[in-house]
């Protein structure tokens, strides 16, 4: 959802009516991954995809149905089916795709919360009684809920919402105990992933335009004005020109925060390191070679700084990709951040501690 923010606010704005179609399940070999979103309005324009260029024009034909008719539908397409070839999805894997007309009062909460980098959960019906298909809960990041499906079901929502929350995944559930049975697709949307560079450097200005290419909030963090400038940095999200101790205080660092030591300086990585190592910070890594990190690590040992955490420190910084240009080894920073995320989300999902 947070890819198609902007243009589905657009219209919004403009009172168009608009679909909304998601990938609530995948088999084998799927292009897009669950959760995936597109947006369809009644006048032909589309933002978002949920298989990459396979399904598109089926799912835009039949999103202009759903607005029509007001009634939600679910698609399934696979190497099996004749309208999975006949569309182009003959990659060895199946979808599902549910298309439900958005609701524009709850598209107003929901894009209030994520641009305010607040978790918020969505529950909606796809499967079940009529006169349930399509309705949406929106659970608050406090436990505040927005909509009802009624007293039988919304204990059940809220408790299936926070196994989801637990794991920050997307996931269909299927509730057979009911006398009718109703499957809920869950989404969690949770803050936006921030990189704070420490050391306004030249591998840090290809660092951080990578990182807003993929989603992450970009923060500078550097005394030296020069380094720290807004004429080397003009697209961050923040710029601070100040020492890591002031300049942490004023940033919020948590579990979906990573953190880039770059300035080879001990009087500026040092300090930022030992407050990283004592943060929720999923990702903490520092540019040197092995003796500058040998150095290193004995400098922090005697700050205070136990085995433990410093095992959590990627050093030296990136993966191994061979490069050498700023560009390379950014590449390899941002390659190396995206791994330890996944990994993370990995291990939550089956329960081990990484």
């Amino acid at each position: 959802m947070r890819d198609i923010l902007d243009e589905i606010a657009g219209w919004s704005v403009q009172g168009k009516s608009i679909a909304l179609a998601t990938v609530i399940q995948t088999w084998g070999s799927a292009p897009r991954p669950v959760g995936a979103n597109m947006a369809i309005t009644a006048d032909g324009r589309m933002a978002g995809s949920v298989s990459g260029g396979c399904v598109e024009g089926a799912v835009i034909e039949v999103g202009a149905e759903v607005l029509k008719s007001g009634r939600p539908q679910l698609m399934h397409f696979g190497v099996a089916d004749e309208t999975a070839w006949t569309v182009g999805l003959a990659c060895g894997g199946a979808i599902e795709v549910f298309l439900h007309p958005l609701d524009l009062d709850k598209f107003d909460i929901l894009e209030k919360e994520i641009r305010g980098e607040r978790t918020i959960t969505s529950v909606v019906i796809v499967r079940g009684p009529e006169s349930l298909l399509g309705q949406e809960m929106l659970i608050l990041e406090h436990g505040d809920a927005v909509g009802t499906f009624g007293r039988d079901l919304d204990p059940l929502a809220f408790s299936c919402a926070r196994s989801a929350l637990s794991d920050r995944k997307p996931r269909r559930v299927e509730l057979v105990e009911l006398p009718e049975p109703v499957d809920m697709f869950i989404n969690v949307v949770t803050p936006s992933p921030t990189l704070i560079v420490v050391g306004g450097v030249h591998i840090a200005i290809p660092l951080t335009a990578l990182a807003k290419t993929i989603g992450y909030r970009a923060v500078i963090v550097d005394p030296r004005r020069m380094f720290g400038s807004q004429a080397r940095f003009p697209d961050v999200d923040q710029l601070i020109q100040a020492w890591p101790d002031k300049a942490f205080s004023e940033i919020e660092i948590n579990a979906s925060t990573a953190i880039a030591m770059l300035t080879h300086d001990p009087k500026i990585d040092d300090p930022a390191l030992i407050i990283a190592l004592n943060s929720p910070a999923f990702y903490i890594g520092a540019l040197g070679s092995r003796k500058t990190h040998a150095a290193r690590c004995q400098r922090l040992l005697e700050g205070g700084i136990s085995e433990a955490q410093l095992n959590r420190l990627h050093a030296p910084i990136g993966l191994d990709l061979g490069g050498n240009t700023p560009e390379e080894v950014a590449l390899s920073v941002m390659a190396e951040i995206v791994k330890a995320r996944n990994s993370l989300s990995a291990n939550i999902r089956h329960g081990t501690n990484g």
